[in-house]
């Protein structure tokens, strides 16, 4: 029996959570295990009403869940930065979710921009740092409003936070058993303090540690170069948070937009929390429209992380019969099925 904490959220959140509760239900039956489900009400309209965020009280129950399954955060009467500040980023630096985790694996039947790729050049890993770098939330202003006004935003690494997110890129390179080949996406010509730090222990680990792993680097800007024009090129990708963050939107585009898009929030050694990429679209609140096969495929990371890889690679071979066989399109409003029925689709393969 594992106990998951599920934080349903803004916007559409609670109705692709809704669906990839369904799956999760269904194929813990299936297999023969049990998952209790606890909500959280934690999002845009709690913080409207009440003036909260994530009090300390449920920060604490979070701590002892296996997992939290969360749908979707952002609310169109808060202002930006408050919700993602106080919920998204506090959770990840509180629970030391120090790894995100983005597959960017293009499914059979479903479009990609890039002419004359398909399933077999898409199919990759970013393991992003998740809690250090600029988002770490180091700098200030001075002088704010005037002429002479200053913004400082500094980026953070540390040993211990670079030398931890390396070996868990190494080691899942290692268990992902593709090509073996790790590729550090960087800026050593330019930002050279903190990047020297990454690529001196990247060579040191992998050279120490995990000899049997191709080690490859590149620019950031040539990253989003070849991510486009050769995204076979690449195995795993390792890199820090800022980077991290924007080669990963472009990785949803190449597999098929945000509709199918999932990651992860990783604490190797406590407690992980799993999301679709989308958004809250809160235009589309309540259609009953939009995609969950991103909320379903996170439900699938979930399960991996459980260590019910069987079950997880069903839920994920559901999805690809679903893309496969059945839609029109990812995109919301355009699939040929509801939310739901999308949903029962998955359920049916399973």
């Amino acid at each position: 029996m594992y106990k998951v904490a599920v934080l349903p959220g803004d916007g559409t959140g609670p109705e692709v959570v809704r669906e990839g509760l369904k799956v999760l239900q269904a194929v813990s039956e299936a297999a023969n295990f049990g998952i209790d489900f606890v909500r959280y009400d934690l999002g845009g309209e709690r913080y409207l009403k009440t003036g909260e965020i994530l009090p300390e009280s449920v920060l604490e129950e979070l701590r002892s869940f296996d997992a939290i399954y969360l749908g979707a955060i952002g609310h169109p009467d808060v202002r930006p930065g408050i919700l993602e500040k106080g919920l998204l980023l506090r959770l990840r630096f509180e629970l030391d979710q120090y790894i995100n985790l983005r597959p960017v694996r293009l499914y059979p039947g479903v479009e990609t921009p890039i002419k004359g790729k398909g399933p077999a050049e898409i199919d990759f890993v970013v393991v992003r740092e998740n809690t250090e770098g600029l988002y770490a939330g180091a700098g200030g202003t001075l002088r704010k409003g005037t002429a002479d006004e200053v913004a400082i935003q500094e980026s953070i690494n540390t040993r211990k936070g670079v030398e931890r997110c390396l070996r868990f890129a190494f080691e899942y390179t290692r268990r992902r058993g593709n090509r073996n080949k790790l590729t550090l996406c960087g800026k050593t010509n330019v930002l050279t303090f903190a990047f020297d730090l990454w690529e001196r222990a990247f060579n040191e680990i992998g050279a120490s540690d995990f000899s049997d792993i191709t080690r490859d680097y590149a620019h950031v800007d040539a990253i989003v170069m070849w991510m486009v024009k050769n995204p076979e090129w690449f195995d795993v990708i390792v890199t820090d948070n800022m980077f991290g963050d924007i080669i990963t939107d472009l990785g949803a585009m190449l597999q098929g937009g945000m509709g199918i898009a999932a990651g992860g929030n990783i604490n190797p050694t406590g407690v992980s929390m799993f999301e679709p990429i989308g958004g809250s679209a809160p235009k589309y609140t309540g259609l009953n429209v939009v995609n969950p096969l991103a909320a379903i495929v996170a439900a699938s990371m979930l399960l991996y992380n459980l260590g019910e890889e069987a079950a997880a690679a069903r839920v994920e071979n559901a999805v690809k019969r679903v893309c496969e066989t059945h839609l029109k399109s990812l995109a919301a409003g355009q699939m040929g099925y509801s939310t739901q029925e999308v949903g029962d689709l998955v359920l049916k393969y399973i």
